[in-house]
């Protein structure tokens, strides 16, 4: 399931395509849509009789159809525990997937999502937000490892080879903006040793299973005390300490991110045990989680996200590898 990267299309094209899937919606589903941002998929905002949606517009050849509907039935699995997370809204037939078929024969799929309430806390807020994160996450782990998935689901793997291998879902790590060819030896040390260590690890039912994939503080969503869970698009099969890895996504480098990791995982152990085993693949998960985002950076350059990283950010991140060769302590910080 590698992906074609960045979606070429323009915001033009693509309010158009988000236009032709609202069509199907009852008369009280239209309204005025607005581009949110583009990453794997645009997002819109869409204005309806009062009330505010999310419409996600899928970019091609990253999900099928059955993914995101695997996606939706975790989704309706997850409420029915408590856990506050996006619902899908059904159009005139019934669907909760729309599937649009493009001048050239290709398929777009969207969905539109009830609006969630909240507040989106960022890296400036105090590390014990890291808390709420990973409990939220501990209580995800707990549903995933005790659901009974239904007949035909299907997600995207988040493993060694699909993370940072030259074909990886997000591509070729060495495109990163301003990595140095020089420095591409450190990187390929550090993957070599993390692939040692994840195959030592294992792929048992308690260390690896369905996970959010990308649950950082940007999706989260605080409102009147309660936590909610929002993006679960990258939602699919890898180690659930990876969860952890993605907390800290793109600013493993931060001087603080030694507080945020030791906050994520007291709110973590409030709700499950992570055994010393565990533990100790920790330094592996966060270097193999900053590979793959140089692999992501360089297939989305174009994205405002990417363009945010600043021109140092590869060098940290080849500072990072050289520490994880280096210690056996976590590969992050200033």
């Amino acid at each position: 399931m590698t992906a074609k990267q960045y979606d070429t299309l323009s915001n033009e094209a693509l309010l158009h395509l988000a236009e032709r899937a609202l069509s199907r919606y009852a008369p009280s589903l239209q309204g005025k849509l607005s581009l949110l941002c583009r990453s794997e998929n645009a997002t819109f905002l869409l204005q309806a009789a009062g009330k505010r949606y999310a419409l996600r517009l899928h970019r091609a050849d990253y999900h099928q159809r059955a993914d995101i509907e695997s996606e939706l039935h975790w989704l309706d699995a997850l409420r029915q525990t408590g856990i506050e997370v996006p619902q899908a809204v059904s159009d005139v037939e019934g669907q909760r997937v729309q599937t649009l078929t493009m001048a050239d024969g290709s398929v777009r799929h969207a969905v539109l999502f009830n609006w969630i309430e909240g507040e989106m806390p960022g890296t400036d807020v105090d590390p014990r937000a890291f808390q709420q994160l990973g409990n939220i996450t501990a209580r995800l782990h707990q549903h995933s490892r005790s659901w009974q998935r239904p007949a035909g689901f299907q997600r995207i793997v988040w493993d060694h080879h699909t993370m940072v291998s030259p074909h990886s879902h997000w591509g070729d790590w060495r495109d990163a903006p301003n990595l140095r060819h020089a420095d591409h030896r450190i990187v390929d040390e550090a993957i070599a040793r993390v692939g040692e260590e994840m195959a030592d690890f294992g792929k048992d039912p308690q260390r690896y299973g369905l996970i959010h994939a990308d649950l950082r503080l940007t999706n989260l969503l605080l409102d009147n005390g309660q936590t909610r869970v929002i993006d679960f698009d990258d939602c699919g099969f890898g180690w659930y300490l990876h969860d952890l890895a993605a907390a800290i996504s793109f600013v493993e480098h931060h001087p603080r991110a030694g507080e945020w990791v030791d906050n994520w995982l007291r709110g973590y152990e409030q709700v499950a045990h992570i055994s010393d085993a565990d533990m100790e693949k920790v330094p592996t998960l966060l270097i193999q989680r900053r590979i793959q985002l140089l692999a992501w950076a360089g297939s989305h350059a174009e994205t405002e996200m990417a363009q945010s990283l600043g021109s140092r950010w590869a060098d940290h991140s080849v500072r990072l590898c050289r520490f994880y060769l280096e210690s056996d302590g976590l590969p992050i910080g200033a």
